[in-house]
């Protein structure tokens, strides 16, 4: 089983941080695509990129999203520095220990985490001092779940970045941190049958799904001056999933 649920976050991050007028946002790859470049209202806000971090696969990473920053970084003057990083990747495919192979390895390790550092490495040359790092984490990383170690691996080593980052870019005044959803309603899970949809539900404390504009809040507490003394850490909008 394979999916992909990154994009549904990314839409309603998008679209709650225009809304509450705190940036301007570059979504690449008609992820979102909304024009919102020319609203006036947020002329001289800051500036996210926002990327889904999962669209590059295993060949020419570097030259894909090198291409991707030099376009928000000097494009024809709607593009400028920016001050919000936020790589999103969520590929996950679920393989017991038996079954996993390199191609099961590579392909989620690719996108999850090769993804997300090049993402990162690239953007950073054009990141405002005091600029916001975040990073779509998930429970997985600290909650066991049956065939899905892999992948819960993937988010673990990106929990480890913000640890190093935050030390690392410290003298530029850069937060790193790790956004880490629970079980959230998308598209996807809203095409599940019923009963399976209340299994989820009935291992998170609060007793339901989470949904991506919760997600989006978090995510707008992170990349803006209310989390000015919060860095390194990860941050779960779980229901208490992965606390108990």
């Amino acid at each position: 089983m394979e999916f992909n649920p990154s994009g549904k976050f990314l839409s309603s991050i998008a679209d709650l941080f225009v809304t509450a007028h705190m940036v301007r946002v570059d979504v690449e790859d008609n992820i979102w695509t909304a024009d919102i470049n020319q609203t006036a209202e947020l002329a001289g806000s800051p500036r996210l990129l926002a990327r889904d971090a999962g669209a590059w696969q295993a060949v020419a990473f570097g030259k894909g999203i090198a291409l991707a920053v030099t376009h928000v970084g000097k494009g024809s003057g709607a593009h400028g520095p920016i001050d919000i990083v936020f790589a999103n990747a969520g590929l996950a495919e679920m393989a017991p220990l038996e079954a996993v192979s390199e191609e099961h390895f590579d392909k989620l390790f690719n996108v999850n985490v090769k993804g997300v550092l090049f993402t990162v490495q690239k953007a950073l040359p054009l990141l405002n001092a005091g600029g916001s790092i975040i990073l779509t984490g998930s429970v997985a990383s600290a909650k066991g779940t049956p065939a899905f170690a892999v992948y819960g691996a993937s988010k673990a080593a990106i929990r480890n970045f913000v640890r190093g980052w935050t030390v690392e870019l410290k003298d530029r005044r850069i937060r790193s941190n790790v956004l880490s959803p629970g079980p959230v309603t998308t598209s996807m899970v809203a095409g599940q049958p019923q009963d399976a949809i209340e299994k989820i539900a009935s291992t998170i404390p609060m007793g339901r799904m989470g949904e991506p504009g919760e997600v989006a809040k978090a995510a707008l507490f992170l990349a803006s001056d209310d989390s000015s003394f919060v860095t390194g850490i990860e941050l779960f909008v779980d229901g208490g999933r992965a606390q108990i």
